[in-house]
């Protein structure tokens, strides 16, 4: 695109460097031919805006490729610690042929959007993986929650997940109060998770998620990886299931 939109830009340039003597072409320009050559672009360019705003429509096709080129690379280099950390609270189909990271807050409002669809949609699938990245970016509160989700986790999955679905369920926002009514209304002992949310494995996780979303550049939440795909927006059913379907086409290529 960029060479078709400035083709003719360059073209009229060329033809005046070409016009100059051959030593002229190889040497530096002098500060008169400079000129000379910058009026020639200049004038197109006044002549022909909209070049302008394909280049810039073009540049910034590139930047998105090259940035896509740049995740890619990521996510297969953090392979094991997107897929394979043991610690990460997992759902649907542990055998699934597809696996779905979310990186999420409790106090997001997108993330709580994306809830019921995310769900609706492994469960339709039913050949679906889910990894949950507990990312709480949105403050104190956030962290609070982060945690004692955590520690639910460390004493069972389905524990973990009755403590994620009220919190994620929850309307408004998830204040200190909250959190540990909604802790205590499935079945936690709230002095034991206050003790427990400050244990050295649940900071080391709540630290790797952290450094593995740095590394990846996600800085919003939801964010969720499907294939080789990194996605930061609350997704509809529609929508997951599209990019389900693309990333098991894109594997069945690599892998023929």
């Amino acid at each position: 695109m960029i060479a078709k939109t400035f083709a003719a830009a360059l073209m009229v340039s060329g033809l005046a460097l070409a016009s100059l003597p051959a030593a002229a072409q190889e040497a530096p320009l002098t500060p008169k031919q400079a000129e000379a050559v910058k009026k020639v672009v200049r004038d197109y360019l006044m002549e022909h805006p909209e070049v302008l705003g394909e280049a810039l429509e073009a540049l910034r096709e590139k930047m998105r490729a090259q940035a896509e080129a740049d995740a890619h690379k990521m996510l297969e280099a953090r392979k094991d610690e997107i897929l394979k950390n043991p610690d990460d609270p997992q759902g649907g189909n542990l055998k699934g042929d597809l696996t779905v990271v979310e990186f999420m807050d409790y106090n997001c409002g997108f993330c709580k959007q994306a809830f019921e669809p995310l769900w609706e949609a492994v469960k339709a699938d039913g050949k679906v993986r889910v990894v949950i990245k507990e990312y709480p970016i949105l403050g104190p509160d956030s962290v609070l929650a982060s945690r004692i989700a955590l520690v639910a986790k460390a004493q069972s999955q389905a524990k973990y997940d009755d403590v994620h679905r009220a919190f994620m369920k929850f309307r408004g926002r998830l204040d200190e109060k909250a959190i540990y009514k909604i802790a205590a209304d499935q079945g936690l002992n709230v002095e034991q998770l206050k003790k427990d949310i400050n244990a050295p494995e649940i900071e080391k996780q709540l630290k790797k998620n952290m450094d593995l979303a740095r590394a990846l550049d996600i800085g919003g939440t939801p964010t969720f990886i499907v294939g080789d795909r990194i996605i930061s927006s609350a997704l509809d059913q529609p929508t997951l299931k599209q990019l389900m379907d693309a990333a098991r086409r894109s594997a069945a290529k690599q892998g023929g």
